[in-house]
């Protein structure tokens, strides 16, 4: 669990993405509370910088995995990493992910296919691949980082969130008997790397929407102690969801464009 028991360590934690914004506050907060650590992403080098800082500040094992979730046979060996019985994981935390700037017919098919394979069928293969011995042990935990999209008709970005939102909901009441721990968290703009790749300006978006990683992240992991289900982090964002489940979808709509300028 996140938050161990007195007669529990830790455990170690899988985060992917973890080298910069939502990734990198779990990778840190997680060390700071002794979880070892295995961190995914595409860069090596900057997979290394960040386990050597995470070991001299926290003084945790720190493995270094380096994949591409969008290719199959890359995600292969994270999900075997996850199955691995020899090194258990306590926590998974689906983190990695990207957007596309333009609306659908303005991206090509294989970018469209691109993002898909990373938010869905990694989030898909690889909860499947930890789930299995989590449920076995009568232990563990995921996180699959959504988002405040999920809530919103913008593409098929929104469409893959709802689809996370979908599944979490669903694998919560499935493995919360067998004593696993499924949480969605649902975060909306975020000061990161994420809409800087998007050539997405932060004047976008409405200074009061956008959010810091770390109070984020501990929100998060505050929400994951309680045992919820679903964490939506500061009031305006609830706000925002609780509308989103009232308005009409066209009305809705009307703001495809805010934070893509």
């Amino acid at each position: 669990m996140s938050s161990p028991q007195p007669d529990r360590p830790a455990g170690t934690a899988l985060v992917t993405g973890p080298t910069a914004g939502i990734g990198r506050a779990f990778a840190e907060q997680l060390a700071a509370r002794g979880h070892d650590l295995v961190l995914v992403a595409r860069d090596t080098a900057r997979l290394e910088g960040v386990a050597a800082e995470l070991c001299a500040a926290h003084g945790v094992a720190v493995e270094v995995l380096t994949a591409d979730l969008a290719d199959r046979g890359q995600l292969l060996r994270v999900e075997e990493r996850l199955a691995d019985p020899a090194r258990p994981v306590e926590l998974l935390v689906n983190n990695a992910g990207f957007g596309l700037k333009h609306r659908f017919l303005d991206n090509s098919a294989d970018a469209e296919t691109a993002m898909l394979d990373v938010l869905v069928t990694a989030v898909l293969r690889l909860s499947h691949a930890a789930l299995g011995p989590m449920a076995e042990r009568g232990h563990g935990g995921v996180v699959n980082v959504s988002s405040v999209a999920a809530f919103l008709p913008r593409g098929t970005y929104s469409a893959a969130k709802a689809w996370v939102n979908q599944f979490g909901a669903w694998a919560s009441h499935e493995y919360a008997p067998r004593g696993v721990r499924v949480m969605t968290l649902c975060p909306g703009f975020v000061r990161t790397e994420f809409h800087a790749r998007m050539d997405v300006s932060r004047g976008s978006a409405p200074d009061l929407l956008w959010l810091e990683a770390d109070r984020l992240v501990r929100d998060a992991l505050a929400d994951y102690d309680r045992g919820r289900s679903l964490s939506v982090p500061s009031a305006q964002y609830k706000a925002i969801t609780a509308l989103a489940r009232v308005v009409p979808g066209g009305v809705l709509q009307r703001f495809q464009g805010l934070g893509r300028r």
